[in-house]
């Protein structure tokens, strides 16, 4: 099991361990800064943590470290190719031009152990790009930038398309998939040269009937791939939680789950792709839990069946929210954590039957990882 956390939020970065059988913060990185995503590559021709920044303003920044958050430096960040003169601008399903810059660093993935420093990339406005060279630099995926149904795409809580979920098929570190919202799910089986959409039974309630299933108009807000059964996957969708069995050919909706289908993260067990945990909320416009009450569900079945955890979590009057990035499980698929808006972080030890607070005091959480084992 991992005895260390990195807690990305909106004032800093914070590294929780394990000592003397008590968890708590060992350390600080980028105090007051906007820390909106971490990730902690395992890779030992060069494990590394990055973390991204959003300096508003300024843009967002890509920070590394080789010796486990001790000494950062900055990296390279993706960058947008100039468009060529005479080129028009692309332009998105509602009408409004779709820009070519940087605005936030959405996803950060590792690739596998035969890919010296690959790593790959998730951007708003949807942009997807690879680095060799562990960050130093960064090249645009273009043949899924310039996909004629990226046309389609459109911002879904932020006001443009994003990337937010990659996963690298274990199997096969040629075939990726990515998540979009609202764009989907998309798959390559060639490393990045060519791109196909594949969520073909996912449905869109927020778009008029003919279109509900339309593939390239789907918002996942997370996408999960079970390593040891790496045919299934697992989505919390917009309006739902979908999985799929077969590779992504086909999703099915998971229905009538108390106390809520809606929510942003889900964790999938590594070893059992029927395993997956969701922390539900009230949807759209509403945004906190249900009733005031943090729980968090599990299904051991495939989503035939759920259970709602609550022990050791708030029950009244408790406006947690977690991100699509703020859950994670460690590669016993035992150990959980999730951080909420309210700075509130929360471990399980025992796959959710019970949990115990770290911390309530921390800045809103964007995302929580834990340290992975060396491969």
């Amino acid at each position: 099991m991992s005895d260390r956390i990195h807690v990305a939020t909106r004032k800093g970065l914070f590294t929780i361990e394990r000592g003397n059988g008590h968890w708590g913060i060992s350390h600080t990185n980028f105090l007051a800064d906007n820390c909106t995503l971490v990730m902690h590559d395992s890779r030992t021709d060069r494990p590394g943590l990055y973390c991204a920044l959003d300096h508003g303003h300024f843009g967002a920044k890509l920070h590394r470290s080789f010796d486990e958050g001790n000494s950062w430096e900055e990296c390279g960040v993706p960058t947008y190719p100039t468009r060529p003169e005479g080129v028009e601008p692309q332009i998105d399903m509602m009408g409004r031009t779709i820009p070519d810059s940087l605005q936030l660093i959405w996803a950060l993935t590792p690739g596998s152990v035969e890919q010296t420093g690959r790593l790959w990339c998730g951007t708003i406005p949807g942009g997807l790009f690879r680095s060799n060279d562990h960050g130093e630099s960064w090249q645009l995926v273009e043949s899924l930038w310039n996909h004629p149904d990226r046309k389609q795409w459109f911002g879904g809580g932020a006001d443009w398309p994003g990337i937010h979920s990659i996963c690298i098929d274990p199997r096969d570190a040629k075939r990726i998939i990515v998540g979009v919202s609202c764009g989907g799910v998309w798959i390559s089986e060639d490393d990045g040269a060519s791109w196909v959409c594949r969520a073909q039974g996912m449905r869109a309630e927020y778009m008029p009937p003919d279109r509900a299933y339309d593939p390239v108009i789907q918002d996942p807000h997370c996408v999960v791939q079970c390593p040891a059964q790496p045919e299934k996957f697992w989505a919390q969708h917009h309006n739902g939680m979908f999985r799929t069995t077969d590779d992504c050919a086909s999703w099915q909706e998971i229905t009538d789950v108390k106390p809520s289908t809606f929510g942003f993260p889900v964790a999938v067990h590594p070893e059992d792709g029927d395993t997956a945990w969701f922390v539900p909320a009230l949807n759209d416009e509403k945004r906190i839990p249900v009733d005031g009450k943090v729980v968090v569900n599990r299904t051991r079945d495939g989503g035939s069946t759920f259970e709602t955890l609550s022990e050791g979590l708030p029950q009244d009057h408790a406006y947690d929210l977690v991100f699509r990035h703020a859950l994670d499980i460690d590669e016993s698929g035992d150990r959980l954590v999730f951080g909420s808006t309210t700075g509130s972080l929360f471990i399980s030890e025992n796959q959710g039957d019970s949990w115990q607070s770290i911390s309530r005091h921390l800045p809103p959480v964007y995302a929580v990882r834990f340290d992975k084992p060396s491969s």
